[in-house]
């Protein structure tokens, strides 16, 4: 499917099929069961909690009144869970995500903190219960890595992760400094939702120049005799993608061309973006600086959200995967309108 016809879809109903009309109908009514079945737990809740109030209030009880706190605990966790799912109602939350990093100018240092936001999110995922599969990952010649694509697999990953888009910047003493001077460095995190086979982004073998070379790693991953590491290029837009994981050809060819198909999906959506950003410039408040979060070292600890206005001075904390805080910060102030 060319990509203006799935912009069609997208904003004309009659232009879809009766099986993608009935695919979509499935998957609308999946994503209401998630809301309205916590959603009519909570009323239940909340009513058995107000009439154990009542029962306190003729006649105090201590275990009963233990109990009650226990409820409405419960309570609140419910309904945490229910704000955060509303906020999660972009057409692509519930996707898993494709996630990429790339170091910024500043050789080994840079490169160092690129791999360091990679194990980040890497810790975060495997914390959520989501599954991590490194797509490519490029060493880089002494330390860190010059690039890096995760697959995280789960509910909502793309919903959590899209928070995570922008510059990343790390203040700290470099440990490759021999004279121990503070560095800045920066990464880039770009997330992309992972598009699975129901949606139809064509691809043209004519438009698609491929290139096979060695898979290399550092220390003792294994390096390949033969050529099996995929990369493609995409002509008419200049998209690039590689995957040198697996040992089979096939297999890297076959992982590229899923990365290739998100990829070209969410440049159409950030395109169509642009177009609604236009017709709300005059409206619309739009002040982001190049990077979305700090992340200092020394002098002091402490990692500030530039969007949200959230620190945190456990940087350990953070850098160990414990993100849920600028996540949830982000959705709550951004919802829905979060690209």
């Amino acid at each position: 499917m060319r990509l203006a016809e799935l912009e069609r879809r997208q904003t004309d109903p009659g232009f879809w099929t009766d099986s993608e009309k009935a695919r979509v109908v499935v998957q609308e009514g999946k994503q209401l069961r998630q809301l309205i079945l916590p959603a009519l737990d909570a009323e239940k809740r909340i009513a058995e909690a107000l009439g154990l109030l009542e029962l306190l209030e003729e006649s105090p009880d201590e275990g009963m009144t233990r109990e009650l706190e226990t409820e409405v605990g419960l309570i609140e966790e419910l309904l945490g869970g229910l704000e955060l799912r509303w906020m999660l109602q972009g057409g692509d939350d519930a996707r898993d995500a494709i996630l990429t990093v790339h170091p910024g100018a500043g050789g080994t240092e840079s490169q160092d903190w690129a791999e360091m936001l990679t194990r980040m999110y890497r810790r975060w995922a495997e914390w959520k219960g989501y599954e991590v599969k490194v797509l490519d990952m490029l060493a880089g010649e002494e330390a860190g890595i010059k690039s890096a694509s995760l697959e995280i697999k789960g509910q909502y990953a793309y919903g959590f992760l899209k928070a995570e888009k922008g510059v990343h910047r790390l203040v700290r003493i470099s440990p490759f400094d021999t004279q121990s001077r503070r560095h800045t460095s920066f990464a880039s995190v770009f997330v992309y939702p992972s598009v699975d086979d129901t949606i139809e982004v064509e691809l043209r073998d004519e438009d698609i120049e491929m290139e096979v070379y060695r898979a290399s790693g550092a220390g003792g991953q294994h390096v390949n005799k033969t050529s099996s590491a995929v990369r493609l290029r995409h002509l008419p837009t200049g998209l690039v993608v590689a995957c040198q994981q697996e040992r089979s050809q096939h297999k890297n060819k076959e992982t590229a061309m899923k990365m290739l198909r998100a990829a070209l999906y969410q440049r159409k959506l950030e395109e169509q973006e642009a177009e609604k950003a236009k017709l709300e410039a005059t409206k619309t408040d739009i002040s982001w600086g190049n990077q979305i979060r700090s992340y200092v070292f020394q002098p002091y600890t402490m990692v500030n959200d530039h969007r949200t206005e959230l620190k945190i001075g456990d940087v350990a904390r953070v850098m160990d995967g414990d993100l849920d805080e600028f996540i949830y910060a982000y959705l709550k102030k951004f919802g829905g309108s979060a690209a």
